[in-house]
């Protein structure tokens, strides 16, 4: 790689501000390409265009750097999808509030809980670097950095959690939660079933060409839709149930 000239040091708010930018964009490009377990902090530093002593002004860590790209996507994941689920029609009676799911025809609720199951999955699907994230936050990311830096994390995510789960209690029967459950179900299989999918690396060629290890192939939206679809079935019935006696 050519050698880049090194930028001065930030002095104001503003300047700082754009230069921690430059590095968060610098190593999603990098774990976008290449996953974030392979990408160093000299690596991050070397596209930014910096020594990464000079980094560490900026970013203690490359788990703080990752850390903070984890919170910004469970905030742009939160948006997305809460946005897609209101596009899901409620239960037929259509009043406001908990009771409509649990008011809705059995024949409504099949599919609307279908519906959601498989919107969760595509989103998280569609976001592969926040699926890579979900993944290594509780490994990695959150170990080598200060508390603040992860009370800060969980409180963006604690947040959004709550916001995905207050708008699929619209669609669904479920209590907080069980609504709750539903999205840490959802982002934590995410993480865990990307990582088993390998998608575009040696292992996942091997998974697809050896004839022998045709069940270690994870198709990970349809099997993410399956178990969510499952999980909400269960909590609806139970809620279906509890108000009918």
């Amino acid at each position: 790689m050519a050698s880049r000239s090194q930028p001065t040091r930030a002095r104001s708010p503003e300047a700082k501000r754009a230069r921690e930018a430059a590095i968060l964009a610098a190593a999603t490009r990098l774990a976008t390409v290449n996953g974030i377990r392979s990408v160093t902090l000299t690596d991050i530093a070397a596209e930014v265009g910096m020594h990464k002593s000079a980094m560490l002004r900026y970013f203690e860590t490359r788990e703080e750097i990752f850390l903070r790209l984890a919170g910004a996507g469970w905030v742009e994941w939160s948006q997305a999808v809460r946005d897609q689920l209101a596009a899901i029609p409620p239960g037929v009676d259509g009043e406001d509030g908990e009771d409509s799911a649990h008011a809705a025809d059995s024949a409504d609720r099949e599919p609307r809980l279908h519906t959601a199951a498989g919107l969760l999955a595509e989103s998280l699907v569609g976001r592969p670097l926040f699926c890579d994230l979900l993944a290594h936050t509780p490994m990695t990311l959150e170990r080598n950095v200060s508390l603040e830096s992860v009370r800060s994390f969980k409180l963006i995510a604690i947040a959004e959690v709550a916001a995905v789960s207050e708008a699929l209690r619209r669609v669904a029967a479920l209590t907080p939660a069980q609504a709750g459950d539903v999205v840490a179900t959802a982002t934590a299989m995410a993480g865990a079933l990307w990582q088993m999918a390998a998608p575009g690396t040696e292992l996942r060629r091997l998974y697809e060409s050896d004839p022998d290890l045709t069940h270690a192939v994870v198709d990970v939206a349809p099997r993410l839709t399956g178990i969510l679809s499952a999980l909400l079935r269960g909590y609806s019935a139970d809620g279906a149930d509890s108000a009918a006696e």
